[in-house]
């Protein structure tokens, strides 16, 4: 046990608490957002002049890039439960270790979607040449956004891995690993919106009354 915990029991306690709350009360705002603009996507779909990247003309008709991607995105989740699991029986060595895969992994997923916007862009698919493509650029790059911000808190908990704030690298690892599966749920609903055939996407917009 540290020394604050020695001389103040509760207050760590409380202040799991408290970070568990504020990411509960995050994830929530991150779900509403991603959520609103799903719906938007899917009803500004059914105009006229909608053609998404995915037709069979487009360059994300063989998604290889976002697979390669979703991959990384996977890893980076899987060694963040590692890490996690490994902090929980008290073995911070393997625990940093598997702290610094998810943020390589991470890291490789962020460089994926940059290439592949830098693909689209030399190939002339502008966010302003169809809405398609305005929403692909706005989902990827928020979700991308989101990830990066993740790894500002994965580097402040990186740097409590002293025996003095064992607890606070335990519990920053803990809070980690939820954000970082909570983001590949939200990237694999994203990743089905963006890369499934017109055909599929037409279904899906149906099926959602839209």
């Amino acid at each position: 046990m540290n020394t604050l915990a020695a001389h103040f029991p509760d207050q760590i306690p409380y202040r799991e608490r408290r970070a568990k709350t504020g990411l509960r009360f995050l994830l929530a705002a991150i779900t509403s957002l991603f959520f609103l603009f799903s719906v938007a996507l899917l009803i500004r779909s059914q105009y006229h002049d909608w053609e998404p990247l995915t037709a069979p003309w487009n360059p994300l008709s063989n998604p290889a890039t976002l697979w390669i991607n979703t991959f990384f995105l996977a890893l980076s989740s899987a060694s963040m439960q590692w890490a996690r699991t490994a902090a929980r029986r008290g073995k911070p060595d393997p625990a940093w270790q598997a702290m610094l895969l998810a943020g390589l992994f991470t890291l490789l997923f962020i460089a994926g979607q940059l290439w592949l916007w830098r693909q689209l862009i030399t190939l002339g698919f502008y966010a302003s040449a169809n809405p398609a493509n305005g929403f692909f650029y706005m989902l990827t790059g928020m979700h991308a956004l989101h990830m990066a911000g993740g790894l500002v808190a994965w580097l402040r908990t990186a740097r409590k891995r002293k025996p003095a704030t064992a607890n606070q690298f335990t519990t920053g690892i803990d809070l980690c690993a939820t954000y970082w599966h909570y983001l590949l749920g939200i990237w694999l609903v994203l990743f089905v919106l963006l890369a499934s055939s017109p055909e599929t996407f037409a279904a899906i917009a149906s099926f959602c009354g839209f």
